[in-house]
């Protein structure tokens, strides 16, 4: 029997492509101290293909780790291991490959654009691996987010490929 360490988690950022997973990653690394004030960082500190730089696209997975110790977390904090999986529907494999390393998704979802495709793409291989998934409406700040609906396309969605409360 696995023995759960609840000073680590394992967790894979799954979106529809250009939903803002490696920009989460980024503000992740920040507010976790990975980088110094001053310091100059590019945007998208993982995406380091130049193909990645050029299109503004995840091609192939990669992974960091952050460190919790505020509220909730145990004696000593929680270190995040957190997987950048790809959006675009050419690279399902890296996302699904990177599905054998976590514990849990998160599942970005636009809060204008809404579910999308790759969105259910990567949301039914989550489901088929029995992973727990936490949903995160971003870009909430646009003036043309939609939250409520958003969130409501997106339970409708788990529905439609029979998740499970669990």
């Amino acid at each position: 029997m696995v023995t759960l360490r609840e000073d680590l988690r394992n967790v894979a950022i799954i979106a529809h492509v250009d939903h803002g997973k490696t920009t989460l990653v980024d503000a992740m690394l920040w507010q976790s101290g990975a980088f110094r004030e001053n310091q100059d960082v590019n945007d998208r500190v993982m995406d380091s293909m130049d193909l990645e730089r050029e299109k503004g696209i995840t091609i192939l997975a990669k992974n960091t780790s952050v460190h919790y110790s505020g509220p909730g977390a145990p004696e000593g904090g929680v270190t995040f291991n957190i997987i950048d999986t790809p959006g675009h529907a050419d690279f399902g494999g890296e996302v699904e490959r990177g599905l054998e390393m976590v514990d849990g998704v998160v599942l970005l979802v636009d809060a204008s654009e809404g579910p999308l495709p790759q969105t259910r793409f990567v949301l039914r291989k989550a489901l088929q691996k029995n992973l727990p998934v936490v949903l995160v409406i971003n870009k909430v700040d646009r003036p043309d987010s939609r939250i409520g609906e958003v969130v409501d396309e997106t339970y409708e969605l788990f529905l439609d490929l029979d998740a499970t409360e669990k």
